[in-house]
């Protein structure tokens, strides 16, 4: 089999024909090989999941989402929230899941270090000229794959071959900023509240997130999902007697 470079190779042609006729185990030897090929320290230690319908995600997102979880071989997409993509990260990851994040330099993974296991996050910063290539053979292996870029939607033609790869394969993409037509899930997040910080003191702990998710066939729901440490009770004041 051809070790095909995921950050210069296309999408098309004979990266698609080697998974042709190829079982779950081979397939992500196979990913693993295209990972590798990348030169990165980072190629994922992918392991065999149980094939299940939806990637489960925090109780309190999950009472939006149709199905309760992150649809697997299905497109949607997520308001640039960094703070909701690192809270799903976390619990994908804590429960033994693999994510991969395409094109988003920016976003901190310091908290998947405390509350999920980094181990089973493959980051490519800087995709190169043709991120969907990378992203095209991700979701063949991965649980959940965030794909970041330009505020753009790709045309039919172009995305058809990164459709096909969804469909085929086992994770749930997340598109931020970047669409794909055939999109079925829609998620706007916006931070609503800071934990932790009071009037010249302390430091952020945790946020409130407003979370709206529309749906083909489903009204829009809405609900509010804490990340981090809620604030405490505040301490009772001294009084002199």
């Amino acid at each position: 089999m051809n070790q095909t470079s995921v950050r210069h190779g296309g999408i098309e042609g004979s990266a698609a024909v080697d998974l042709e006729g190829l079982n779950r185990s081979e397939r992500v030897a196979a990913l693993r090989s295209r990972m590798a090929a990348l030169g990165s320290e980072q190629a994922p230690e992918v392991e065999v999941t149980p094939d299940e319908g939806v990637v489960d995600v925090p109780s309190e997102l999950a009472s939006v989402l149709p199905g309760g979880g992150l649809p697997r071989r299905q497109v949607m997409s997520l308001s640039n929230s960094p703070a909701l993509a690192v809270e799903i990260i976390s619990h994908v990851t804590s429960a033994g899941g693999h994510v991969a994040v395409v094109g988003w330099p920016e976003l901190l993974l310091a908290q998947v270090v405390e509350q999920g296991d980094l181990s089973r996050v493959v980051a490519v910063p800087d995709p190169g000229a043709d991120p969907w290539s990378i992203t095209g053979v991700l979701v063949e292996g991965m649980d959940v794959v965030f794909h970041h870029g330009p505020p753009v939607e790709l045309s039919p033609a172009r995305a058809r071959p990164i459709l096909a790869r969804v469909r085929g394969g086992q994770a749930a993409l997340v598109t931020v900023g970047a669409r794909l037509p055939g999109t079925v899930l829609s998620m706007d997040a916006n931070v609503v509240r800071y934990h932790g910080i009071g009037r010249g003191t302390g430091r952020i702990r945790g946020v409130d997130i407003a979370v709206r998710t529309e749906a083909k066939g489903m009204r829009p729901k809405s609900t509010t999902i804490t990340c981090g440490q809620p604030s405490k009770n505040p301490r009772p004041k001294l009084r002199a007697v």
